[in-house]
């Protein structure tokens, strides 16, 4: 299980403050509502602990082959050298799944994209990303865990600004992410988008408003 505070130690005040600003920014000049989104992780992966154990369990009895022909450990009888490994070894392997970076090789790329484009979807619905006048809300969805970035955009935005425009500005802040730096590279992301969104004409009209809040936005387990 995941830490459901992993957020609050990668992003400071000045973060969430510059973060803010930064939106701010974006909006005064285009009519793109930017909603900056955060989660600590898009899935448990309860399987990968499993999976970890079955490899341990598999591994251990031939790690503990090896031991008993080429060392010179006696005394222990034959029956423990047949019955414990696995269940060690599974055990092991059970507990080194749940550190981070095993987890992650354990539970695979396709399933963590998978897992976030999904739960960036349902952050679009639940954050009512849609609720614009002129349907330009942007999600930028940040999953922690899976170091991963979605950016998902209305239709008033797709209308302007072709999907594989993004690429580079999600392809960099998920760079930034695994280096350890989300705040600073989140403004940056942010300040990207409103630079797009400029070059590509969306607007702001004479009666723009603010319709959705600047914050960045955390999800819940």
């Amino acid at each position: 299980m995941q830490s459901s505070t992993t957020s609050d130690r990668f992003f400071s005040q000045a973060d969430l403050d510059a973060i803010r600003a930064a939106v701010g920014e974006a909006e005064a000049r285009t009519s793109g509502e930017i909603v900056p989104y955060v989660v600590d992780h898009s899935d448990d992966y309860p399987t990968a602990a499993w999976k970890g154990a079955a490899l341990g369990a598999l591994l251990a009895p031939l790690v503990a082959l090896a031991i008993h022909q080429w060392s010179s450990i006696w005394g222990i009888p034959i029956p423990y050298w047949i019955a414990l490994p696995a269940p060690i070894g599974g055990a092991v392997g059970y507990l080194l799944a749940l550190l981070p970076p095993v987890r992650r090789w354990m539970a695979g790329e396709e399933a963590m994209e998978a897992r976030a484009r999904r739960r960036a979807a349902v952050a679009f619905l639940d954050q009512e990303v849609f609720r614009t006048d002129n349907r330009t809300g942007i999600l930028l969805f940040v999953s922690l865990f899976e170091r991963r970035v979605v950016l998902l955009a209305d239709s008033g935005i797709h209308e302007k600004v072709e999907e594989g425009k993004w690429e580079e500005i999600t392809g960099r802040l998920a760079g930034e992410i695994r280096r350890g730096r989300p705040g600073p590279a989140m403004v940056d992301a942010i300040r990207s988008c409103g630079e797009l969104l400029e070059r590509h004409q969306v607007e702001i009209r004479p009666d723009d408003r603010n319709e959705l809040s600047n914050e960045l936005r955390r999800g819940t387990d």
